[in-house]
């Protein structure tokens, strides 16, 4: 018999006699088997716990040429019980206690969570097991703890978060991108043998994002069942997706330790990050509002409960040219557009004229700014508008007055005589020193007591290599001095907002994000390039940390062009901002401009607070999304390619309630309409009131579009 909680509040067995544990969401059951370690042995949709559930239902047969007792897939697999597949734990002390076996010591739990301590005092280690399920979301949240109770040093190689699949989640989508085009997803089969993703760059970086999704093949994003999994950590990690030989299949995650890079004293401990997993049996789109719901409440820390505010950003507009009366001149124009937060780029800094020097001379260039950046800042604020101010803290120049000064603050091993190759010209600062620690936190905490900067743009424009601190690998230290600086400055400076920028999309993830807030997405501004880039990242994100700027037309990083409908309308679905020189633009264009902020603040409250969703199209060149709430949906229609019939099919609406009524609303729609089509669908022409049964089994017939094109609507509940 599966014994149930009754209670809510957490109570110890010293030596649990319980077999199971059954732990419940608002719409999830999760039971655990505690003997002989513990191992998820079912999740999925919510099951009645007043019911007393068999335990022959989790009797699993041993087969002939096999160990002589079953194995089970534990939340922490041991080499040592006779686990063959990746392990959960990998160390030694001096080459013994390699293959440590644990036994259950302790169970805490609750209703929704569970902590479990496991000892092996032969190998010298203590092992806790932290579980929990958020009753509102359903995410679930896992991370482990190693504490060596040894009398000697224990080398910790690898302590990774083991999360089982049922056997028919046999596909995956996983992530893969680089610079200006992240956020990739690809579907991939599950089968037989697995998937690893290893991420070295020393950041979560644009090429792997760590996330992966599991789901049935019929699977699509409002149909079948699913698990997204996270792993909440901004440096260097492994994802494993894996099937036995035996069929069974599990997701592994883990920080990528380099070697010697964890070495535990006696009572010394070491931690894992947080890994975020979520079930939804109601497709991707399930998924998708979950994690929102869940980062939305348990891990945005917004100073105040104002609207995002409109960006306007000025790299893409002056680079590295900065003259203050010219830049004033751009913040005149872009408040008349409705911006409400002006952010001056890189190049502000002492003798910081182009990519190549300055960076860790975080001084007002006297030149530029005779006056300190104290005329602008006042300019800026009695526009109406919040001053950000752009920084890359972790960044250092070999042509810098500080570098010069204090070459034994960068990280790396040229004091053993290695030659570490540059990026973008730059090296990174050894955030474990603790002189270079507090010159830069000095820095920053001297600016944002000076200036009324209310917005930090923090870049990171470069990978880690030769990660060395005192001649030792230091990738997870460095993260985790990173994650100690922004805690200080923002305890100091708690009304400042703090944007992770890394190049665009370089570090992005749920840890990172209890700090920051706010994403810059990609460097590539391209309306086309963005649909995909930023479809995939709402998949573990809400819109309002995405970043979505309008770009100029032609895009500094493609060089395509797009009109500003494409623009507005792909920017209009995250946190939105503008990116270029608005000063000597066409009439026509900056008239846009201030329609497209318009529109996105008359529709901010929802866009950054609804449930995202998308719709699927049977035209692969065509993408359906929208956000609602209960009163309105907001869809938009995008035409990626070149449609793939004459005629563009039916737009059905499954997410709306089939028993209301709604208005429909065209908001915009591309000019090129009028010669792509003779005759528009009635429906476009004026508000029309439509039954939702209607819309859900019936539909609209969509307009013929153009390739790189897009189309606002509205449903409107009546």
């Amino acid at each position: 018999m599966i014994y149930t909680v009754k209670t809510s509040t957490s109570h110890v067995n010293n030596a649990p006699t319980e077999r199971f544990l059954h732990l419940q969401s608002n719409d999830n059951s999760l039971i655990l088997l505690l003997d002989p370690i513990p191992a998820i042995i079912f999740w999925g949709r919510k099951i009645d716990r007043e019911h007393a559930i068999p335990a022959a239902l989790f009797d699993v047969p041993v087969g002939q040429a096999r160990l002589d007792q079953h194995v089970v897939l534990a939340l922490c697999p041991e080499h040592g019980r006779g686990d063959f597949g990746s392990p959960g734990i990998e160390g030694h002390r001096q080459g013994r206690d390699w293959a440590p076996v644990f036994n259950l010591t302790a169970v805490e739990h609750t209703d929704t969570a569970a902590t479990m301590t496991l000892s092996d005092p032969r190998a010298g280690l203590e092992l806790t097991i932290y579980l929990a399920l958020d009753p509102e979301s359903n995410v679930m949240t896992l991370r482990h703890r190693v504490v060596n109770i040894g009398n000697s040093d224990y080398t910790v190689d690898r302590l990774a978060l083991t999360l089982p699949l049922s056997e028919n989640l046999n596909e995956l989508i996983t992530y893969h991108g680089r610079w200006s085009h992240e956020f990739q997803m690809q579907r991939i089969p599950l089968t037989h043998g697995g998937f690893i993703q290893e991420n070295r760059r020393g950041r979560t970086s644009h090429e792997s994002f760590p996330g992966i999704i599991a789901l049935q093949p019929e699977t699509d994003d409002v149909h079948g069942n699913v698990i997204g999994m996270h792993l909440g950590w901004s440096g260097n990690h492994r994802l494993r997706a894996q099937v036995k030989s035996d069929g069974r299949r599990y997701l592994q995650a883990e920080p990528l330790l380099s070697s010697g890079e964890v070495i535990l004293p006696p009572n010394g401990a070491f931690e894992t990050p947080t890994m975020y997993a979520l079930f939804s049996n109601q497709g991707l789109n399930g998924m998708k509002q979950g994690f929102h719901h869940y980062v939305r409440n348990q891990v945005i820390n917004f100073p105040d409960a104002k609207p995002r505010p409109v960006h306007f950003n000025t790299w893409e507009g002056i680079y590295f040219y900065h003259e203050p009366q010219r830049i004033m001149a751009m913040a005149d124009a872009v408040a008349r557009l409705g911006v409400e937060r002006f952010i001056l780029d890189d190049g502000w800094f002492l003798n910081r004229d182009g990519e190549t020097r300055a960076l860790g001379d975080w001084i007002v260039d006297p030149k530029k700014y005779p006056q300190g950046l104290s005329p602008l800042v006042d300019h800026v604020n009695q526009l109406g508008m919040e001053f950000g101010l752009w920084v890359e803290p972790e960044m250092v120049s070999k042509d810098s007055d500080v570098f010069r000064a204090h070459p034994d603050w960068m990280l790396g091993l040229d004091d053993l005589g290695y030659h570490q190759p540059s990026g973008r010209y730059q090296y990174v600062m050894d955030l474990q020193n603790p002189d270079a620690y507090n010159y830069l936190l000095a820095a920053l905490d001297s600016l944002l007591t000076e200036y009324n900067i209310t917005y930090l743009k923090w870049d990171m424009n470069r990978e880690l290599v030769q990660a060395a601190h005192n001649g030792l690998p230091a990738y997870h230290g460095q993260t985790l001095a990173l994650y100690t600086m922004i805690d200080t400055l923002r305890a100091r400076h708690p009304l400042v907002e703090i944007e992770s920028c890394a190049s665009g999309g370089g570090r992005v993830d749920y840890e990172v994000l209890k700090r920051t807030h706010r994403f810059w997405t990609s460097d590539c501004n391209d309306a086309l390039e963005r649909q995909s880039i930023q479809h995939g990242m709402l998949m573990f994100f809400p819109p309002e940390v995405m970043g979505s700027h309008i770009g100029p037309y032609r895009s500094h990083t493609t060089r395509r062009v797009h009109d500003m409908s494409l623009r507005g309308l792909t920017a209009l679905f995250g946190h939105m901002g503008a990116e270029l020189d608005p000063v000597g633009l066409p009439d026509v264009e900056l008239v846009a401009f201030a329609r497209y902020i318009d529109l996105h603040k008359h529709y901010r409250e929802l866009l950054h607070s609804g449930k995202c969703f998308n719709i699927p199209s049977g035209d692969s060149g065509q993408r359906i999304y929208g956000v609602m709430n209960d009163d309105v949906v907001l869809l938009a229609v995008v035409q990626i390619a070149m449609p793939q019939y004459a005629l563009a099919g039916r737009l059905r609406l499954p997410v709306l309630d089939g028993d209301k009524r709604y208005r429909i609303d065209v908001l915009d729609s591309p000019a090129a309409f009028s010669s792509t089509m003779k005759q528009q669908p009635s429906w476009m022409a004026k508000p029309l009131s439509i039954h939702g049964d209607q819309l859900i089994q019936i539909g609209l017939s969509l307009p013929i579009m153009d390739p790189e094109s897009a189309m606002l609507l509205s449903f409107t509940l009546e």
